[in-house]
C-alpha cells in the first residue's frame, strides 16, 4: 500500500515553488494558438460537417474511455510523469494536423488530445493537494487551484487574441508550430513539479488502485456526495460555453463585436476562479446561495437578448466557475485513502457524460426555440442542485 507522506512544517519557498510551477503549467497548457482556428483547418482541408462532428465525438469518447483508468494509473505510478507525458501526446497530435492534414490525421490528433486530457485529469489535482497537505498548507488548495484556473483562462484569451494576426501573416504552419512549442514547454514545466510520493510496487498496479478508490466512494457517503457535486456544477456551463457565440450574436450586435462579448464572459469566469480562495469558507448553504443567484442571472441575462444581458451571463458563469473550484476542493478534503486521482477522475467522467447530455439536450431545445430560451432552461439544473445542497444533512 502507498502511504501518504508525513506532514512537514510549511515552508514558504516550497509552497512558492509548487504554485509557480502550477501556474506556469496551467498557462502554457491552454496557450494553444490552434484552438480558435482548427475548425477552419478542417474546413479548408475539405472535411464535411458530418466528418467534423464525428471527430468531436471521437474526442469525447476518448476522454470518457480513458478518464477513470488514467486516474487509477496516476494513483499507481508517478503523477508527475503523467503530467509531462500528456502534453507530449498533444504535441504529436497537433504536428500531425499541420504536417499531413487529412481526416485520419485529425482523428489521430483528437485521440491523442483526448488521452492528453485524461492523463492530466485527476493526476494534477491529486499531486497539488497532497503536496500542499505535506507542507501543512492544504487549506490553501481552493485559492491555489482558483488562481491556476485563472491562469489557464488568461492563456486562452491571449491565444485567441494572437491567433488571428499570426494566422493572417504566416498561416497554419506557424500557428501549428507555436502550438507544438506550447505543448513541449508545458511538458518541460511539468518535470519541475515536486512529488514526494513513492509509486506503487508489486501487486498495487492500476487495477488495484482503481478498486481502492472506488471502495472509498462506496463506503463513505460524504465522498459520494462530493463526487456528484463536481459534475452538477461544472458540466452545464462548461457545455453552454460552446454556444456563447450564438447567444452573443442573437443580441443583435455585428459579428465583429461578438468576440468582445465573449471576452466579457471569459472575464467573469476568470474572476470566479480568483474568488475561490476568499469564498472557500462559504459552506454548503453559501454555495447553494451562489448557485441560486447565478441561475437567476443566467435565465434573465440570456432572455433579454441585449448586450447588457451578456453581463449577467458573465456574472452567472463566474459564479458557476467559483462553485466548480469549491466543489473540487470539497472532494479533495473528503478523500482520505490512496485513490485520490482515481476518485477525481471519476468526478471528471461524470462531468464528461453530463456534458455530452447537455450537448444533446441543447440541440433539441435550440431547434425548437431561441438560444436565449435554451440557456435560460439550463438554469433549472443549478436551482435543483442548490436546493439539494440546502436541504442535505451531513
Amino acid at each position: 500500500m502507498t502511504l501518504s507522506p508525513a506532514r512537514v512544517p510549511v515552508g514558504a519557498h516550497d509552497v512558492r515553488r509548487l504554485t509557480a510551477t502550477l501556474y506556469g503549467y496551467s498557462f502554457l497548457d491552454e496557450f494553444v494558438l490552434l484552438y480558435p482556428v482548427y475548425a477552419l483547418l478542417f474546413a479548408d482541408t475539405g472535411l464535411s460537417v458530418w466528418q467534423m462532428s464525428s471527430l468531436f465525438v471521437l474526442w469525447s469518447a476518448t476522454g470518457v474511455l480513458l478518464e477513470v483508468p488514467s486516474g487509477a494509473w496516476a494513483d499507481a505510478v508517478s503523477r508527475r510523469s503523467l503530467l509531462w507525458l500528456g502534453p507530449l501526446l498533444g504535441a504529436v497530435g497537433f504536428a500531425l494536423w499541420v504536417l499531413v492534414p487529412s481526416y485520419w490525421a485529425f482523428a489521430a490528433g483528437f485521440v491523442l488530445w483526448g488521452a492528453r486530457g485524461a492523463l492530466g485529469s485527476g493526476a494534477l489535482e491529486a499531486l497539488v493537494y497532497e503536496e500542499l497537505e505535506r507542507l501543512g498548507a492544504a487549506d490553501r488548495y481552493a485559492r491555489v487551484m482558483g488562481r491556476a484556473h485563472a491562469a489557464g483562462q488568461v492563456a486562452t484569451t491571449a491565444a485567441m487574441t494572437l491567433a488571428g494576426p499570426v494566422f493572417a501573416a504566416y498561416g497554419y504552419p506557424v500557428v501549428g508550430a507555436a502550438s507544438v512549442l506550447a505543448c513541449l514547454l508545458t511538458a518541460a514545466v511539468a518535470t519541475r513539479f515536486p512529488e514526494h510520493r513513492a509509486a506503487a510496487t508489486g501487486s498495487e498496479h492500476w487495477a488495484a488502485a482503481l478498486r481502492s478508490g472506488l471502495a472509498e466512494a462506496r463506503r463513505d457517503r460524504s465522498v459520494r456526495g462530493a463526487l456528484l457535486l463536481v459534475p452538477a456544477v461544472a458540466a452545464v456551463f462548461g457545455a453552454l460555453d460552446e454556444y456563447t457565440p450564438l447567444l452573443a450574436r442573437d443580441t443583435g450586435v455585428p459579428d465583429v463585436a461578438v468576440p468582445y462579448l465573449l471576452v466579457l464572459i471569459w472575464a467573469g469566469v476568470t474572476a470566479g476562479s480568483l474568488l475561490a480562495g476568499p469564498a472557500e469558507r462559504l459552506g454548503r448553504k453559501g454555495v447553494a446561495a451562489v448557485l441560486s443567484v447565478c441561475a437567476l442571472a443566467l435565465a434573465v441575462g440570456a432572455t433579454t437578448r441585449t448586450p447588457a444581458g451578456i453581463v449577467l451571463v458573465a456574472v452567472a458563469f463566474g459564479g458557476f466557475q467559483l462553485a466548480t473550484v469549491l466543489a473540487d476542493a470539497r472532494l479533495q478534503q473528503r478523500i482520505e485513502g490512496t485513490g485520490r486521482a482515481t476518485l477525481t477522475s471519476v468526478a471528471g467522467l461524470g462531468t464528461e457524460l453530463a456534458t455530452i447530455a447537455v450537448y444533446g439536450s441543447y440541440a433539441v431545445l435550440a431547434s425548437t426555440g431561441t438560444h436565449g430560451t435554451a440557456f435560460a432552461l439550463f438554469a433549472v439544473p443549478y436551482l435543483v442542485t442548490a436546493l439539494v445542497l440546502y436541504l442535505r444533512r451531513e
